[in-house]
């Protein structure tokens, strides 16, 4: 990107349209990869010798057409393409995102045992208070997180998943280790809400641009509950598809 630019001064274009204008086609040459963060307000105002609010202003007008992301206390990027993530009957990650050509990735964050809270007993038809493993986990397209996923898991029906949950990323994979060659969601609760300061960094993103969430029940076979998940996705970067 050229270090230094000469806007038209007096001829009736605002300058932070100028700015704006300059900053689009940098973009759209690919100059300014997706993902890439951009200059400061200081180093764009030294730039183009204007003040910070004028580049302010020009920076408002690309992130409110989709071009730039801001993150306040982060800085400014280059928007990514929003990846389509479809949900239905059988959904999982890894499949969605090769199809899509890109690269699926993830890691676990959490694991333990825990006492089953009211409501995923009820989901996993166990009594209120039966040991459940839950797993937290960051999943990644093409090493940039897009999701948080938490899932519950009967600890008496599954002996042993912790440990397998900490050797291998995949949840299906480590479902059909332990008997559960596939599984279909039976239902997908999708919402939206503010994140929370971890999850906001986790994702990348800004506290202030909200985070889609999904609660979802999966089924083996026979109809006998296997998982509750519960997804939280950054916004920017993700549509959620319900499938039919």
């Amino acid at each position: 990107m050229n270090t230094t630019a000469t806007l038209a001064r007096g001829q009736g274009v605002a300058l932070w349209r100028q700015i704006a204008g300059t900053m689009e086609r940098e973009i759209a040459s690919g100059n300014l990869a997706p993902g890439a963060r951009l200059p400061t307000e200081a180093e764009l105002s030294a730039r183009f010798a204007v003040n910070r609010h004028t580049v302010r202003r020009a920076m408002e007008e690309l992130e409110g057409r989709g071009l730039v992301r801001i993150e306040q206390g982060r800085g400014s990027f280059v928007a990514e393409d929003v990846l389509d993530y479809p949900v239905g009957r059988r959904t999982r990650f890894s499949e969605t995102i090769r199809r899509q050509n890109r690269e699926p990735q993830g890691r676990m964050l959490r694991i333990e045992e825990v006492p089953a809270e009211a409501h995923i007993a009820e989901q996993l038809c166990l009594r209120r208070g039966r040991p459940v493993v839950v797993a937290e986990r960051l999943s990644l397209v093409d090493g940039r997180p897009i999701a948080i996923g938490t899932h519950w898991f009967s600890a008496t029906r599954f002996p042993g998943i912790a440990g397998l949950l900490a050797e291998e990323a995949s949840i299906t994979r480590v479902l059909t280790r332990l008997g559960i060659p596939d599984f279909r969601r039976e239902a997908t609760r999708i919402t939206a809400r503010m994140p929370t300061p971890e999850e906001a960094t986790l994702l990348e993103q800004s506290r202030t641009r909200p985070v889609l969430v999904t609660e979802a029940l999966n089924l083996d076979p026979e109809g006998q509950p296997v998982e509750v998940s519960f997804g939280c996705y950054a916004s920017g970067r993700v549509q959620i598809v319900a499938e039919s």
